[in-house]
């Protein structure tokens, strides 16, 4: 059985959404059919939209979303219909060697072309990031799918999907924050946000948040920075020290800016690591001068998804929300209908945004 849902769907990199009527096929052997609530717009999307890394079109893109089961397929356990569930873009098989030993946000095995979207001509439309949030129906791999408290804001629940994991996950899995530490997050935006979440969280000593205005930085210190400096200083990992007393155990570059990772490693400390969170686009280069890397024991790691597992991560980071020790409804700048995507992808642009949200009836 297929269904006709309502869909935003990307003809070519660098131009608008269109809205149309796609078909989305019945979930086979372990996946489910998710009727969303709402996909928050992430700057990957739009990055993926411009045409940032490519992929194939046409495609629906978004994958931060959270709504209800409405149809599984053979073999799924541990959730019905009408359950509600964030759904995200770690598609993990469990059985490769990246899944085998515990990092399923590296899985190596690729999703099934075509997938469950077509256009009315038959043709296939790619499901973006595995996702395709930005539509009134997914089907995605159970696995890729986690429940939710009964009555716990699908709106705010979306979040949990990328921005949330990825920020708090990059903190407490990557870095290995520990209690008494100090971290700089460069960049205050979505995944940034949280990260200074995720390191308040784990205890930190100082969290130094660096962006571009006075503005972002004040909702930084909203979120659990103690300190801000305005990235627009001509040294600004001298005030960042200032205010440490010493460098940084970990810096946190949350913005795709080649930039920022070039700068990144002058805010650290003796055995410091830097966080590689934001993706610039292909091709852009960064240039560091490794003898001081090495002579000072640092390191610089990559962080995917912030290395989180899903079924472990977003129970605690719900539970956390409960207690009210992570901020969720905070984050949310405002909520638009699927059509007025577009407008919603604009603002974001501008960078004011913390997040902007797609909501379906």
């Amino acid at each position: 059985m297929t269904t006709q849902i309502k869909a935003a769907v990307s003809h070519a990199h660098g131009t608008p959404l269109r809205i149309e009527t796609v078909t989305l096929r019945a979930p086979l052997s372990g996946e489910v059919e998710v009727t969303l609530r709402a996909c928050a717009v992430c700057h990957s999307d739009i990055s993926y939209a411009d045409g940032a890394w490519g992929g194939r079109l046409p495609v629906v893109y978004g994958h931060e979303a959270a709504g209800h089961v409405s149809a599984a397929g053979d073999g799924v356990r541990g959730m019905s219909v009408g359950d509600p569930v964030v759904v995200t873009l770690i598609r993990a098989c469990g059985s490769c060697v990246t899944c085998a030993t515990g990092r399923p946000v590296l899985c190596t095995t690729p999703a099934p072309h075509p997938g469950p979207l077509t256009a009315s001509d038959g043709s296939a439309i790619a499901q973006g990031l595995d996702v395709g949030g930005f539509a009134e129906r997914v089907v995605v791999m159970a696995t890729q799918v986690v429940r939710l408290p009964a009555g716990m804001d699908l709106v705010a629940a979306s979040l949990l999907a990328c921005g949330v994991i990825t920020g708090v996950g990059a903190v407490v899995n990557t870095a290995g924050l520990r209690a008494g530490q100090d971290v700089v997050v460069i960049g205050a935006g979505g995944v940034g946000l949280n990260a200074i979440q995720g390191a308040r969280i784990a205890g930190a000593r100082r969290i130094v948040a660096v962006d571009m205005t006075e503005e972002k930085l004040a909702i930084a210190r909203n979120f659990g920075a103690t300190d801000g400096v305005l990235a627009t200083d001509e040294r600004p990992w001298r005030a960042a020290k200032a205010a440490m007393g010493r460098g940084a155990d970990a810096v946190i570059v949350t913005v795709g800016a080649v930039a920022a990772y070039e700068s990144a490693a002058q805010y650290l400390g003796m055995g410091g690591r830097v966080v590689m969170v934001g993706m610039p686009h292909s091709g852009a280069m960064a240039a560091i001068e490794p003898v001081k890397v090495a002579a000072s024991g640092q390191a610089l790691i990559g962080s995917k998804m912030g290395d989180v597992v899903i079924a472990r991560d977003i129970p605690w980071l719900v539970d956390l929300h409960a207690q009210g020790r992570l901020r969720l409804d905070e984050l949310i700048s405002r909520t638009w209908p699927l059509e007025e995507i577009n407008a919603a992808i604009a603002d974001t642009r501008t960078g004011s945004a913390k997040r902007n949200v797609i909501v379906f009836d």
